[in-house]
């Protein structure tokens, strides 16, 4: 009898310590679920300050317009079948402003290009816009079935055509290249065999866009730097000058980086004078 009552309360001690452990292991689901749902909704609170905190620093604009107009473009759609029209109407609600002759694009030279702007107020890049500014470096998608912004598990830039990232930037680009008026500038990298490839956004969508007599030249800022490969009689340059738009003038200059970050932070200087 004392043998059988042993093994009865042997079996509900082992019946006590697997419904704890069930009950432990749905706490631990339900914790991590919410601590994943918290972080989640953390980051795109995040997403959506940072937008408006950009945005809001340009003055004149509806943020909250540019916003709503921004998300119609990607949610509820595949990662990767946002097509570029799908940002024009983003691109209609937040205008470009005034720019001829200040208007300067790159290729493989960011870094040099922007610190070259941010010292010197005389051109602007398509970041420096208020679109380009405001979701520059920051990474989107949407998903079926959603009407969220996502920021993680979104397809990189190589992953494929019609991201929600690749195509705002295509298309913003093609905006940005249709707005170029009077003397356009380029900077493209000296440092590799093809400055101008027929792969990179100003080859395949901006150079594109620029029309005579709207535009009237280009002038490419060949960056030279140590190891610098090519210069001005690059056939890959060669290529951009047949493929310019007839009656745009083309001038191309061999500038040394060192050069142009000593003229870009000298207030004296005049931005031309810089090549």
């Amino acid at each position: 009898m004392e043998s059988g009552e042993g093994r009865r309360q042997e079996k509900r001690r082992k019946r006590r310590g697997l419904i704890l452990a069930v009950i432990a292991v749905i706490l631990l689901v339900v914790i991590l679920a919410i601590v994943l749902g918290v972080t989640l909704s953390k980051r795109r609170d995040d997403f959506n300050t940072k937008f408006m905190e950009r945005c809001q620093k340009f003055k004149g604009y509806n943020c909250q317009k540019i916003w709503n107009a921004f998300q119609q473009a990607y949610v509820n759609r595949d990662h990767c079948d946002v097509p570029t029209e799908a940002y024009d109407p983003l691109i209609a609600t937040a205008p470009f402003e005034s720019l001829c002759n200040r208007m300067m694009f790159w290729s493989k030279t960011k870094n040099v290009v922007h610190d070259f702007t941010g010292g010197k107020d005389c051109f602007k890049t398509v970041e420096d816009t208020l679109l380009g500014s405001v979701l520059n470096g920051l990474e989107w998608c949407g998903k079926n079935g959603s009407s969220e912004t996502f920021t993680t598990g979104c397809p990189k830039w190589e992953e494929c055509e019609k991201s929600a990232v690749r195509s705002f930037w295509n298309r913003v680009s093609a905006a940005f290249g249709d707005f170029a008026c009077g003397n356009v500038t380029v900077m493209l990298n000296g440092s590799i065999d093809t400055p101008f490839s027929p792969t990179s956004i100003f080859a395949s969508v901006e150079v594109k866009k620029f029309k005579s007599p709207k535009v009237k030249n280009l002038n490419v800022v060949l960056v030279i730097q140590k190891n610098s490969v090519t210069n001005c009689t690059n056939e890959s340059l060669k290529n951009l000058t047949m493929g310019l738009d007839k009656g745009i003038g083309y001038r191309c200059f061999e500038v040394p980086d060192s050069h142009l970050k000593e003229c870009g932070s000298d207030p004296e200087k005049p931005c031309g004078a810089c090549w």
